[in-house]
C-alpha cells in the first residue's frame, strides 16, 4: 500500500510520471484495437513486419530533419506493398516474404542508425522505447493518432468486420477487400509509430498482440472481444508503468510481461477455452458416462 501511495503522490509531482501514464493508456487502447482485426485476420506476423520496417523510416527522417512519424509512416506501407507483390508475382508463401521483408528492413535500419554515432539517435530508446522520457509533443503525436485510428474503426467497423469473417462475401457485395487491407496496414504502422516511445519497436508487436488474444480466449463475440482487449491494454500499461517506476526497472519490458502474464491466467482458467476448464469438464462428463 505505501508503494501504491507514493506511486500516486509522485503522479502529482511529476509531469514526467502523467505522461509516461497517459501514454501507456493510449498505446494499449489503439494497440488493442488495431490487435484485434489483426489477430482475426491471422496477420500477426504481418504485425511484426511492419512494426520492425518502419526502423529505417525513423533513421532516414532523423538524418534529413523531418518528423520520424513521416518516415516511419512511409517505410511501413511500403514494406506492406512490398510483401503483397511479391506474394502476388512469385511462388514464394506470404509468411516467407514477410521474412525476407521485414528482416531486410530492420537490417537496413540498424545499418543507418548505427552510421549516425553520436548524432542523439538513441537506437536503444527506438528498439525498446523509454516511456518515462515522452515529451508532449510525444505526447500529442500518439493523442492524435489515437482519435485518427479509433474514427477510422468506427467509420469503417462494418467494411473491417465483414472483409475479416467473409471476404468472399465481402468481394460478391463489391467491398474492396485489398483496398482494406492496405488500410489496416496503414492503421497499422500509424499504432506503431504512436508505441515507439512507449514500448519501442521490439516489443509493439506483443501490445498489438497479447491483449487481443487473451481477449479471444475469453469471448467469441468481436464488439466483447473488442472491449476486453482495450481493458487488458490500459489495465497492463498502468501497472507497467506502475511496476517500472516504483522498481526502476525497463518500462516497455514491463508492460509487455503484465500483458503476458494475464494471457497465462487466461490460456489456463478462462471459463471459454482455458485448458484446466476443459480438463475439468472432460473429467466430469468420464465420471458421468461411468456412473
Amino acid at each position: 500500500m505505501e508503494n501504491i501511495r507514493f506511486f500516486i503522490d509522485s503522479l502529482f509531482q511529476y509531469q514526467y510520471l502523467r505522461n509516461a501514464l497517459f501514454a501507456g493508456i493510449l498505446v494499449g487502447i489503439i494497440c488493442s484495437v488495431i490487435g484485434c482485426f489483426i489477430i482475426l485476420r491471422g496477420m500477426s506476423l504481418m504485425g511484426d513486419a511492419i512494426s520492425h520496417a518502419v526502423l529505417p523510416g525513423v533513421a532516414i527522417a532523423y538524418m534529413i530533419g523531418v518528423s520520424f512519424f513521416i518516415g516511419a509512416v512511409a517505410t511501413g506501407v511500403l514494406t506492406a506493398l512490398g510483401i503483397g507483390y511479391i506474394t502476388e508475382n512469385s511462388k514464394i508463401k506470404s509468411d516467407s516474404a514477410i521474412g525476407i521483408m521485414f528482416t531486410a528492413s530492420f537490417a537496413l535500419g540498424i545499418i543507418l542508425i548505427t552510421m549516425r554515432r553520436g548524432t542523439g539517435v538513441d537506437l536503444w530508446h527506438i528498439l525498446f522505447g523509454n516511456v518515462l522520457a515522452v515529451a508532449l509533443t510525444d505526447l500529442w503525436i500518439t493523442v492524435v493518432i489515437g482519435i485518427v485510428v479509433l474514427i477510422c474503426i468506427v467509420l469503417f467497423y462494418k467494411q473491417l468486420l465483414l472483409s475479416t469473417f467473409d471476404p468472399v462475401m465481402a468481394s460478391a457485395i463489391g467491398l474492396p477487400n485489398k483496398l482494406i487491407h492496405y488500410f489496416l496496414m496503414l492503421m497499422l504502422s500509424f499504432v506503431t509509430v504512436a508505441s515507439l516511445k512507449t514500448v519501442g519497436i521490439v516489443l509493439v508487436v506483443a501490445m498489438l498482440i497479447t491483449p487481443g488474444a487473451t481477449a479471444y480466449l475469453l469471448t467469441y463475440r468481436l464488439p466483447v472481444m473488442l472491449g476486453l482487449s482495450v481493458v487488458i491494454g490500459v489495465f497492463s500499461s498502468v501497472v507497467g508503468v506502475y511496476f517500472s517506476f516504483i522498481y526502476d526497472v525497463a518500462t516497455g519490458a514491463s508492460i509487455v510481461l503484465v500483458a503476458s502474464l494475464i494471457f497465462a491466467l487466461s490460456f489456463f482458467l478462462s471459463p471459454k477455452q482455458g485448458i484446466i476448464y476443459h480438463k475439468i469438464k472432460s473429467y466430469s462428463r468420464k465420471n458421468a458416462t461411468e456412473i
